[in-house]
């Protein structure tokens, strides 16, 4: 659902103040989109991505309990599960400080497990959580144009509508309950991380067959055998074997692979469904961290498959 209202805007008087906390690759970007159109505090370790919000009309805060002081919505936009429990429940957690009533928008992906434990945890302190992964990547979350999953109470979605509809082009209620929308996006996530090794294997075997890789890709992303994250990674994946290999960008890094391929085969196997693809692009993500890719982008996963010094040809 895109939002009728410019980046440009004054937040209205009526607009839920909303705290972000995490000012990552994805973080930022949305805190910059709310800030137009809802007032925004924010909050992050890192003092320069704090000034880069500001720069954009959002305050900053301290600790996540400050910002969370005031907030009718808390948008948490961290890495992992380890994360969301400091910043909630931590010493200067949001639950030290967040209204009754109060809504948390957990857009990260953890898992469905850990967000119906955190949704338990949170009712504690008389807040409620909607479950609402993000997927999209920097660009499209600074344009609010992300694709959203949601498993919510009707409730508490409808208290975080108008968050949700700013930075959503795509919003899907996929159920009433937390850990809903974190199924749904481990789906999207065996989708993702299943292509993106694909495409790795088939520019590995380009430069195996003394095809130029960039050609291949241009090629092939035009026809039945392309996908988006083939289209996506594969100039990323290209550059890697340039001059300019140590410039590619990271615009997703490996290590969320690691984690969120780790969480498809863990309720996969609680399901008892077989997943046996998605089992082996985790393998290659493991395989990339340990050659030290962890911090690199994505992409950077078929100089596994293909090394750069050509040891493999």
């Amino acid at each position: 659902m895109p939002s009728s209202t410019p980046a440009s805007a004054t937040p209205s008087s009526s607009a839920p103040r909303t705290a972000v906390i995490g000012l990552g690759a994805m973080g930022l970007p949305m805190a910059r989109h709310l800030a137009g159109a809802v007032p925004v505090t924010v909050f992050d370790i890192s003092d320069e991505r704090r000034a880069l919000a500001v720069a954009d009309g959002a305050s900053e805060a301290a600790t996540p309990a400050e910002a969370a002081r005031d907030a009718d919505v808390v948008l948490l936009a961290v890495r992992d599960q380890a994360q969301v429990d400091s910043a909630l429940f931590g010493e200067n957690g949001v639950a030290r400080t967040v209204r009754t009533g109060a809504v948390v928008v957990l857009t990260s992906t953890v898992g469905p497990d850990a967000a119906r434990a955190t949704a338990a945890t949170l009712a504690e302190h008389g807040a409620l959580l909607v479950d609402a992964p993000v997927s999209g990547g920097p660009t499209r979350a600074g344009n609010g144009d992300l694709l959203i999953v949601v498993g919510a109470d009707p409730a508490a979605l409808e208290l975080s509508r108008p968050v949700l509809d700013r930075l959503a082009s795509t919003l899907t209620v996929i159920g009433d309950r937390p850990g809903d929308g974190q199924a749904l996006k481990a789906i999207n996530q065996l989708l993702a991380g299943v292509h993106i090794a694909a495409a790795a294997e088939a520019v590995a075997l380009a430069r195996g067959l003394d095809l130029d890789p960039q050609t291949v890709i241009d090629s092939l992303s035009q026809g039945a055998a392309g996908s988006f994250m083939f289209a996506d990674r594969g100039p990323r994946m290209a550059q890697a074997y340039g001059e300019d290999a140590e410039a590619v960008e990271v615009r997703s890094r490996l290590d969320i692979f690691v984690k969120d391929m780790g969480i498809v085969t863990g309720i996969a196997k609680n399901a008892h469904v077989p997943v046996p693809l998605a089992s082996a692009a985790e393998q290659l993500y493991l395989l990339g961290e340990r050659a030290g890719l962890a911090g690199r982008d994505d992409s950077s996963i078929v100089t596994v498959l293909s090394p750069a010094d050509g040891a493999d040809r």
